[in-house]
């Protein structure tokens, strides 16, 4: 299997990094030194350097010590470790090896538990919550009583630590970001069900307006691995491009000053309710548990697993919200593996059923449209057809059900199921359909198919091959339209 670390996890905001303080992590108990470079340097272009330049690296063992880093804060903030993690023998498709679970302490204090999906190095980072300026020790511990029975050791590579001021940007996105606590419910009847199923493996923010002059919205989004409720898969892959469940968890309101607007924090309950917050705040940060087989959240707290991924890339605008998976790809492998050990794959795939195919025989789109009217977009969806040469059949991504299509407006994710084996050299054309759910004679325009690719055999993405810009006006007269050919 390739290296899943294909690309690293990348700030959305122009500027942020400028933000953060340099950290210098060493330590006897590592045997670290930090080098002159980095004292000096005054950017985070080396922090967390051991002798001769290389990050540091911990093992911990299940039934072995914890490991400790000692750094030192150069200011107070909001503080972020970022590191490759990594088990040997684990994968999320193997039963009983799914993960090995390391928890996170900072000075004593329960930071954030760490779900390793793979025995491949994955590039992550985690909120730290506020340090004060000075020494400080970031502790690592086997979390045995957590980690599938398959787990033995997990390894924790290229540490780093950066501390963002209160007053910068990403320390306002930081200091207002949930703490998740892990799933309980009792029909699955197992404890810490989120190092096996629907993790919380992921977070990113968004910067939203606000109707008073100078305030504006925190919005923070989580991706599960899956949700074992709701949407059944194959829907899945048709109207958002993806098993994973991707939901905004939170959001609030802050004043020019970056202080949260009393009333404004809610969350996303049960049955995608709004709710307004009324839980335990840690500073300025909800504490929200996931507590539907759906991922929805409550604000009250009784599991003992802990998240705190860390949301330091913003969702850029006019990308759907898969980009941040694209942008991550370390996703996608173990979006499939769940599916695969769950026995929610049919074998062998077949396009023409609408059961849920090996993911690597979709082609993965996204396309931006809009409707008019607008309040006829969840009326009226898009579907998306693929012909292949010398095929006469037309691939929808809707599997001929209109309740499969997009009914949203804007830059969509979509999957178009395929006979297994097929590439790009395969594709003849891309077409977009108008899919009445409820006729009401309003027309879709398309104008642009942002990213189409397959997974590889390793469930990596490859590179998009189509990047169209254009106008198609889709109507009840004229309800096609071809959005990319081979060759153009």
């Amino acid at each position: 299997m390739k290296d899943i670390r294909r690309s690293r996890p990348r700030t959305g905001t122009a500027g942020l990094a400028a933000g953060a303080a340099v950290v210098l992590l060493a330590g006897p108990a590592l045997g670290l030194t930090a080098t002159p470079a980095a004292a000096a340097a005054g950017t985070h272009a080396g922090p967390g350097t051991a002798a001769h330049g290389r990050p540091p690296a911990v093992t911990v063992r299940r039934g072995g010590p914890a490991r400790t880093v000692p750094f030192v804060a150069r200011r107070s903030g909001e503080a972020v470790v970022t590191l490759e993690s990594q088990a040997p023998g684990i994968s999320w498709g193997t039963a009983g090896s799914e993960s090995a679970v390391v928890s996170a302490y900072v000075d004593g204090r329960y930071a954030t538990d760490i779900v390793i999906p793979s025995d491949q190095p994955i590039s992550r980072s985690f909120s730290l919550g506020r340090l004060a300026k000075g020494p400080h020790r970031l502790e690592f511990r086997f979390a045995a009583d957590r980690s599938p029975a398959g787990a033995r050791s997990a390894r924790l590579g290229a540490v780093a630590v950066q501390v963002y001021g209160e007053d910068t940007d990403m320390g306002l996105v930081l200091r207002n970001a949930p703490v998740l606590y892990g799933r309980n419910l009792a029909d699955l009847g197992t404890p810490f069900q989120s190092s096996t199923t629907d993790a919380p493996l992921y977070e990113y923010h968004e910067v939203l307006p606000a109707r008073t002059p100078g305030h504006k919205v925190l919005q923070y989004t989580v991706i599960w691995s899956n949700e074992d409720g709701g949407t059944n898969s194959p829907a899945l892959m048709a109207r958002w491009g993806r098993t994973t469940d991707i939901e905004w968890a939170y959001r609030v309101e802050v004043d020019a000053q970056g202080r949260p607007v009393p009333g404004t924090g809610v969350y996303q309950a049960a049955d995608h309710q709004t709710l307004v917050f009324a839980g335990a705040y840690e500073g300025d940060r909800p504490r929200l548990e996931t507590c539907t087989s759906n991922n929805n959240l409550c604000d009250i707290v009784d599991d003992p697993m802990r998240f705190s991924p860390a949301p330091v890339q913003e969702l850029p605008a006019g990308q759907p919200r898969e980009h941040m998976m694209d942008v991550n790809p370390w996703l996608y492998p173990v979006m499939a593996q769940e599916m695969t050990r769950e026995g929610k794959i049919e074998s062998p795939s077949d396009p023409a059923t609408p059961g849920l195919g090996d993911q690597r025989t979709y082609l993965y789109l996204a396309v931006a449209h809009t409707a008019a009217p607008a309040t006829d977009a969840g009326s009226v969806g898009l579907s998306v057809g693929v012909r292949l040469k010398g095929d006469p059949t037309l691939y929808r991504s809707d599997h001929v059900d209109p309740s499969w299509s997009i009914t949203r407006e804007g830059t969509a994710a979509t999957t178009v199921e395929l006979p297994a084996g097929t590439e790009q050299s395969d594709i003849a054309e891309i077409v977009a359909l108008r899919t009445p759910v409820v006729e009401t004679g309003a027309s879709l325009t398309v104008t642009g198919v942002t990213r189409a690719f397959f997974l590889g055999q390793d469930y990596l993405p490859a590179a998009s091959f189509a990047d169209w810009t254009g106008t198609a006006v889709l109507t009840p007269q004229a309800p096609t339209a071809t959005l990319w050919s081979a060759g153009s």
